[in-house]
């Protein structure tokens, strides 16, 4: 792998030779309304007696080379502007010509035309003119290849960027470092964590049609914020059409393996479909909030309110429907006296299935591999639910001024069904668990955003938000049976009801999280000179607040078997789990059940983080080739946590840290279309809210429990970074980048030792390093006499990484009070490892045809990533790689009469397994022997398959097709 991306690499370079011609030169400039100034988006330029011609991009830039060396006529053409024509354009062999000039519009004829040039940043040649011209380093997707790739969200999406992959399908890893090293932005404004156990965000909250761009930025600057390592996602949703119009989609989705099959399934009422659930799964106002007023109570009373919980443990069987996605999108022009008003709603709606046979063993880890501790397959049934709203106002008052409002909201349900079955060989027992748990996940933001533009010179924008993230859990049911070992399904099992309630056997659990943020952005602009050149001196400055708050609440109850005179328990706990917990059964008496509390204080959390940051920057041109931009930002954080411990408030965290953020952006022209780019920043990353709690949470499904850590600290990381970029024609590009990280106290997961079970929390690590070479490709055949590779265009890119964490003697970690105390590493675990999630390698590449004429687009995207950690390890419980996975996906659709799109889609059509698996011998990796037991063999965690999925989407427009439906 790594000599054949070497290889690539060369050969690319050798590019760099073509970058001059003895015998031809190169005309650029700009075109630029005579009256407002405003660039002229999509005038034709060409050169007067050839072939030789462009158009002018999104900053109203043009750009032709290979004219031939002598006196040229110019002429520029463009609707409703009278054709202007240049002569005598000197152009000398080698150089570069300049000519900046304006169009008059044409005389009264045409005073009835309304002319709007909105700038375009939805396409591919956009999305690239941007990059191009973006100081830091950075790549990007356009909603035109989104729309190719028939991606359904942003997480789909955003996997087709280089150096970008996806965990658990929504979570993004950019160069391969953890979620937790990225920051997101939505539409400029850091969005909230969605998540409660960890610091990322859910990228499938985000449906792909509402989406305008998404560009990743790698190197820092000034105007970003800084707490990042790996990258700032920026995702940008629609903005404001060019015309009105009016589009519905629809899609039926089939998935083999589980669209048409039986599955288990729990009932969560008639509203669960649009994520929502029903009154009686939350908790009584009548239960005691304390857990030990509760437990005080009598077994008949505490039955009592048992009783007020529904007894709704019984699974339903059901028949997996085909998914359907329903989008309805809009835009709307219209004049209110001189304020031009626009408006963009999209309102998306999907019920999706997924059913999936899953292989998961815990091993013993003795002496030889693949001895079984436990071993188990869970028939896991789930079905999502989104709702998702965009609505955005754009008022244009004036040349000068614009105001916008943009409005997001997304809603997502996961009911998911786990029925368990399998040995545990540590009890000697056949085990039958079930999990029916309901998660409800929201996310809503909006945002009021103006633009000034105080004169030629000088501009002005702001932005004041409000986000809030929210996440139930109503009434998560667990329970475990268990008989002799190896009784199979004739044998008796009898329901495990602990003396305390835990969280592995038996139990309701119940969890809710609101988080509310405030933010407030403002950037000022001002250039120096002539505003009008290509490269002018600009200097930037602005500030930006956010205050956050977080409330965490999780109550936990579990089932007592009470004991006693006339004690009939064997009867009433190997009941089927259907009727167990009947009215009957939960009486309070002795062979009955009653309740306990088994919540603490440390379950509840409140959390505040109120940040603030100023910057300065400033761009400097040395010469008519480089561009030097020197950047400040300073950023003062305060995070606080507190919890209620027996009544009363407790601060366990109050931690202020003032951050200097120095940055450095420099970019070399060769030429017109070769760039290198040097990068210099030093960022930051903070710690979670949730990764300070010392609130226990428990995973079912990998039987892990997540502990937080008070005493993490902010990481700090020295970046730089080195691109070279080819940019062939408008929408064509070719770089190589390379970069190297350096962290110090570095934020990791750790494994506790624990006697039994995974118990996992996150420490600092005293430093780590992370390098590597990343190469994009985006070619088209234009100029070929084949009208197929004319349609044609090739875009791939891979990534090669080098990772290493050092975490030395000892780490502070909690204990399961959440006391931090120092923990010896001495044959514990590995004192160096790569990064947690860090991949070694990725690689996306895809085919794309598109047929104008005919109406035809089809494409087949590949991607795979190098084995990763996915939970850390030490000797008695090894760390767990995720393998890699290749991805094949097929996409075809044909328009029909401009008005309808027709779309196929096969997704994953290899359908490799998901396999996770243990480091047995302690080598770094993972070998191809996993099933042996010897002393050199590795061992599957957990492996499963998803399955193809099969699309198909019809889209209809009323009236005119918008660009990006």
């Amino acid at each position: 792998m790594n000599r054949i991306l070497l290889l690539l690499i060369f050969a690319l370079c050798g590019t760099l030779t073509q970058a001059r011609d003895n015998t031809t030169g190169i005309i650029r400039g700009t075109i630029r309304d005579e009256k407002t100034k405003e660039a002229l988006i999509g005038c034709t330029v060409r050169i007067d007696g050839t072939q030789l011609g462009v158009t002018t991009d999104i900053e109203g830039n043009f750009s032709i080379p290979n004219v031939p060396a002598g006196s040229q006529k110019v002429v520029i053409s463009y609707v409703s502007y009278k054709t202007k024509e240049i002569a005598n354009v000197r152009v000398e062999s080698g150089n570069t010509t300049v000519i900046d000039t304006e169009l008059e519009t044409e005389g009264k004829s045409l005073q009835e035309v309304v002319v709007r040039a909105n700038k375009s940043t939805n396409t591919e040649i956009a999305v690239i003119t941007e990059i191009k011209q973006l100081k830091p380093i950075a790549v990007g997707i356009s909603a035109q290849q989104i729309v190719k790739s028939q991606d359904r969200d942003a997480a789909a999406a955003i996997r087709r960027v280089p150096g970008v992959s996806i965990l658990d399908n929504r979570f993004v890893l950019v160069r391969g470092l953890g979620a937790r090293y990225n920051s997101v932005l939505i539409n400029d404004v850091i969005a909230p964590s969605t998540e409660v156990e960890t610091r990322s965000f859910s990228f499938d909250l985000i449906p792909s049609n509402i989406l305008d761009r998404m560009i990743v930025y790698k190197s820092g600057s000034a105007d970003m914020p800084g707490d990042f390592a790996g990258g700032v996602v920026k995702i940008f949703t629609k903005r404001r059409p060019d015309r009105n119009f009016l589009d519905v989609g629809f899609t039926l989705g089939y998935r083999p393996g589980t669209t048409g099959q039986q599955v288990q399934t729990h009932d969560r009422g008639g509203l669960s479909a649009l994520g929502l659930w029903s009154p009686n799964q939350t908790i009584p106002t009548s239960f005691a909030q304390n857990s030990g007023e509760f437990n005080a109570l009598g077994a008949p009373q505490r039955a009592a309110y048992a009783k007020l919980l529904p007894n709704s443990w019984g699974l339903v069987p059901t028949t997996v429907a085909p998914d359907i996605r329903f989008a309805l999108n809009t835009g709307r022009r219209f004049d209110i006296g001189a304020i031009q008003v626009s408006n963009i709603t999209s309102i998306n709606y999907s019920l999706t299935n997924q059913f999936a046979d899953i292989d998961f063993s815990v091993y013993d880890n003795g002496a030889t591999a693949n001895v079984y501790a436990q071993n188990y397959k869970d028939a896991n049934y789930a079905r999502q639910s989104r709702l998702g709203i965009l609505h955005n106002w754009s008022l244009r008052f004036s040349p000068t001024f614009t105001l916008e409002w943009k409005t997001l909201f997304n809603q997502l349900g996961n009911q998911e069904t786990v029925v368990r079955q399998g040995q545990n060989f540590d009890s000697n027992a056949d085990i039958r668990s079930y999990s029916q748990r309901f998660e409800n996940r929201s996310i809503g933001t909006t945002q009021l955003a103006g633009e000034h533009k105080l004169s030629d010179l000088t501009k002005l924008n702001w932005v004041a938000g409000y986000g809030y993230s929210g996440r139930w859990e109503p009434d998560w049911k667990r329970a475990r049976y268990q008989a002799p070992l190896n009784s199979g399904s004739s044998g008796v099992y009898t329901l495990v009801t602990p003396l305390t309630p835990n969280p592995i056997d038996l139990g309701r659990f119940y969890s809710k999280l609101n988080e509310h943020t405030i933010s407030l952005v403002g950037n000022y602009e001002h250039t120096f000179g002539n505003p009008t050149d290509r490269e002018p001196n600009r200097v930037r400055a602005g500030i930006y607040g956010e205050s956050r708050n977080r409330d965490y609440a999780a109550r936990f109850y579990g089932y007592q078997n009470v004991t006693g005179t006339g004690d009939v328990t064997s009867n009433v706990t190997q009941q089927p789990i259907n009727s167990i917990f009947s009215l009957a059964n939960v009486n309070g008496q002795p062979g009955g059940f009653s309740l306990l509390d088994g919540t603490s204080d440390l379950d509840s959390y409140r959390g505040e983080n109120t940040y603030g940051a100023a910057y300065v920057s400033g761009d400097l041109n040395i010469g008519s080739r480089t561009n030097v931009t020197l950047g400040f930002r300073g950023e003062y954080n305060v995070q606080g946590l507190r919890i209620q411990r027996r009544g009363v408030d407790q601060q366990l965290v109050n931690r202020q840290i003032f951050s200097p953020l120095p940055s450095v952006n420099v970019t070399y022209k060769l030429n017109d279309r070769h760039n290198l780019r040097l990068a210099y920043s030093a960022t930051v990353n903070r710690p979670e809210l949730r990764e300070l709690a010392p609130f226990q949470y428990f995973d079912f499904n990998m039987l892990a429990v997540v502990i937080g850590n008070t005493q993490l600290t902010t990481a700090s990381i020295q970046n730089i970074d080195a691109k070279w970029e080819f940019y062939p024609t408008q929408n064509e590009l070719i770089s190589v980048t390379g970069f190297y990280k350096q962290f110090k106290n570095p934020i990791e997961t750790f494994l506790l030792p624990t006697g039994n079970g995974f118990n996992y929390t996150f420490i600092n690590a005293p430093s780590a390093r992370n390098y590597g070479v990343e190469v994009e490709i985006r070619k088209g055949f234009q100029s070929s006499g084949s009208v197929f590779l004319q349609n044609l265009q090739v875009v791939a890119n891979a990534s090669i990484i080098n990772s290493r964490v050092t975490l030395g003697e000892s780490v502070k970690a909690p204990d399961a009070t959440g006391n931090t105390q120092d923990v010896n590493l001495t044959n514990l675990a590995d004192k160096e490892r790569p990064l947690a999630n860090q991949s070694p390698y990725l690689i996306n590449g895809g085919l794309y045809y598109e047929a104008p004429k005919s109406g035809v687009q089809f494409n087949v995207l590949y991607n795979v990533y190098g084995a990763r950690i996915f939970a850390v390890g030490t000797r008695n419980n090894p760390t767990i790689y995720e393998l890699p996975r290749h991805a094949i996906d097929l996409n075809i659709s044909k328009t029909f009469n401009k008005k309808l799109e027709v779309r196929f889609g096969v997704q994953d059509l290899l359908n490799q397994a998901v396999r996770y698996a243990q480091d047995f011998n302690g080598d770094g990796k993972i070998g191809s022997d996993l099933t042996s037991q010897t002393v050199s063999a590795d061992q599957v965690f957990r492996s499963f398959r998803r399955g193809q999925y099969v699309t198909l989407s019809g889209i209809y427009t009323f009236g005119r097709r918008p660009i990006i439906p």
